[in-house]
């Protein structure tokens, strides 16, 4: 046995009953089987001690107390008993039923979808609570959808003191509101987005003269409107992000202000903070003001249309003749900013997103989400405008918050240059620590061979995630030593406390060190946790509806690549984006061994891997579980030639 720790953490569960030890500021997790929970469950704020099986084995925890219970309601389907009644939860996590005792709480019938609040945690048995609230039947939409929302704790309207001080904050640009800010009204700024998109909080412009690029970058001031400690702020505070769904949104501020006043609408002004830019050929930044400003957009266009421009599309181009000319210049320089990235080490992982689109009758479909050169031009000019105003803060040594992604865990490094070593691939690893170029050879090297898919995820599992923070520790992805979220604080709380810090200090407050060193401590954690949050109901309700569209495609065949490799079976991600799952039992042959450090399932005829294209039919969906089940019917490429 190793040495033994104890630390403190926070419980995440697993649907198979085990679950990880998640010790804040730690890199890595611990393991704890299901024997070693002592029952503590999904959330629960924990004491652990920590052991080593072995030398080369990984880090486990055992329960030792548990200090803080994490979940006081979950969200899910009520089932009668003989002595009562059941909630089996959504949150797979949350891996325990709840008993009803009879007569407690708002009668449900089987099958309902409801809310149970937990009153008691017995030992050895399962937490006992009340039905609170029935949300609708099992399986009809928008009880399903409610079940989400409420599971993740998600605030659906807006206390009426926010919306009130919203109303308070609705009025035309006054003469006093652009004392002291650039007018920048009559220059050709204009926004790029979807086509669904409803806040414009970002605009763009350009100019080129002697050689050089003059690059604008206009942010709508959310802070100007939104004042701390106000209760739109707390609010704001409170939710962190906005969170998207396919057919809705959990806005972080009121409509009336993240939709229309603070919305960067075309033919309207609005106030601003831009961040003007010189760069020469080479995309090098040799000038850079960040100031106040005025802007009103002259013209509202799309991802679509900007494509359709760069494509030599000529309708469009006669539609756009007044910017047309403007745009070409962005793609410019944005393929130039692309290039110098490359060369400083980004790394531009090829991961597979999803779109779904709901059409008014309410027909699903779901598609590998486009990712053009006008998706490209507006993500390059946010990087770079975030990075210039994180380096402008970070040399003013003021109170920030950084968006960080740090440099990945020794213990996961060692893991992904093994089964490099397993798969042949050639790479030198630095003496000195890890650094992004490493990655980004690696996956030149490896663009062309069969391997790039599977590489390319295993390298994704290897990093970190990335968060905020009241520190400077660089991004690791994006190979920049300073970068912070700027560009949308429509939708991310961080972003509007930058802008506020970036007024205070340009407008020469001093006191900003006592105003805000304790406060972006705890912004950027309340930040992270809530980012955290939102990603997963996010993810929950595409499953949900990924389920809906599956569910209507059962007997039909499609390509894919496997995408997860357990004891269990096989993942099988297809083209756009839906995964399902392959039982071992449905494999041909037997015997098959899980390998996981190879990420392979195998027996002494057949292997499979993460990241082989398979041929896969829809078998069957569980409505249940949201889960996809398919059977494998043939392999896009042998596997006689993947054992080579």
């Amino acid at each position: 046995m190793g040495k033994r720790v104890i630390k403190e953490g926070k419980i995440q569960g697993n649907q198979r009953g085990f679950a990880f030890l998640i010790v804040e500021g730690e890199k890595e997790d611990y393991f704890i089987p299901h024997h070693e929970l002592k029952g503590a469950l999904h959330e629960d704020t924990v004491l652990c001690e920590t052991f080593n099986e072995g030398e080369g084995k990984r880090t486990l925890a055992r329960v030792l107390k548990i200090l803080k219970r994490g979940k006081d309601k979950v969200c899910g389907t009520y089932f009668t008993k003989r002595n009562g009644g059941i909630v089996i939860p959504d949150e797979d996590k949350f891996s325990v039923n709840v008993f009803i005792p009879f007569c407690k709480g708002v009668r449900a019938k089987s099958g309902d979808k409801v809310v149970a609040k937990i009153l008691s945690y017995p030992k050895k048995q399962n937490p006992e609570g009340m039905v609170v609230k029935v949300l609708g039947r099992q399986f009809e939409k928008q009880a399903e959808l409610k079940s989400i929302i409420y599971s993740y704790n998600l605030p659906e309207n807006f206390p009426k003191s926010v919306l009130d001080y919203a109303n308070l904050q609705l009025k035309h640009i006054t003469k006093d509101d652009i004392i002291n800010r650039r007018d920048l009204i009559n220059e050709v700024i204009f926004t790029i987005d979807g086509e669904d998109a409803k806040d414009f909080d970002d605009a763009v412009s350009i100019e080129k003269k002697d050689g050089c690029y003059y690059l604008g970058v206009h942010i709508a001031d959310v802070s100007h409107y939104v004042k701390k400690d106000s209760p739109i702020d707390k609010e704001a505070f409170y939710r962190g992000t906005s969170t998207y769904f396919p057919e809705s949104v959990i806005p972080m501020l009121p409509e009336k202000l993240c939709n229309d006043l603070c919305s960067l609408k075309e033919g309207v002004e609005r106030l601003t903070l831009s961040v003007l830019i010189k760069l020469n050929e080479n995309g090098k930044v040799i000038d850079r003001e960040i100031t106040p400003s005025v802007i009103k957009s002259k013209a509202r266009l799309t991802y679509t249309e900007v494509q359709a421009v760069l494509d030599g599309d000529e309708k469009v181009i006669k539609r756009r003749k007044n910017i047309y000319e403007k745009i070409l210049l962005m793609n410019e320089l944005a393929t130039i900013l692309t290039t110098k990235r490359e060369v400083n080490g980004s790394i531009d992982l090829d991961v597979n997103e999803s779109q779904i689109l709901v059409d008014e009758r309410g027909k699903i479909t779901v598609k590998s989400a486009e990712k053009n050169q006008a998706h490209n031009l507006i993500e390059q000019f946010m990087i770079l405008a975030n990075c210039i105003v994180a380096e402008y803060i970070y040399y003013a040594e003021l109170p920030f918050i950084y968006r960080v992604h740090t440099n990945p865990s020794e213990e996961k490094l060692n893991k992904f240059y093994a089964f490099l070593d397993g798969l042949g691939v050639k790479y030198k690893r630095n003496k000195n620590g890890i650094y992004p170029i490493d990655f980004q050879r690696i996956l030149k090297q490896v663009e062309n061979s069969p391997n790039f898919t599977l590489i390319n995820r295993v390298m994704l599992r290897s990093m970190q995630k990335a968060e905020y923070s009241p520190n400077c520790l660089g991004h690791f992805g994006l190979s920049e030593k300073h970068y912070c979220h700027f560009t949308s604080p429509i939708r991310r709380y961080p972003d509007l406390v930058v802008h506020r810090i970036l007024k205070d200090f340009l407008s020469g407050e001093i006191n900003l060190e006592e105003k805000y060193s304790n406060f972006v401590e705890v912004a950027s954690k309340q930040s992270s946790e809530r980012e955290k949050i939102s990603t997963e109901a996010e993810r929950a309700v595409d499953d949900y509806y990924k389920m809906l569209y599956i569910s209507e495609k059962e007997g039909e065949e499609f390509f894919g690549v496997i995408s997860g490799v357990a004891n269990f079976g096989l993942f099988v991600e297809l083209e756009n984006g839906i995964e399902g799952l392959v039982k071992i039992e449905t494999l041909k042959g037997k015997k098959y061994i899980y390998n996981e450090e190879k990420y392979t399932l195998s027996n002494n005829k057949t292997t499979y891997r993460l990241g082989q294209k398979v041929k896969i039919v829809v078998s069957s969906v569980d409505t249940f579980s949201k889960r996809a089940e398919f059977m494998l019917i043939e392999e896009e490429k042998k596997n006689e030639e993947t054992e080579k």
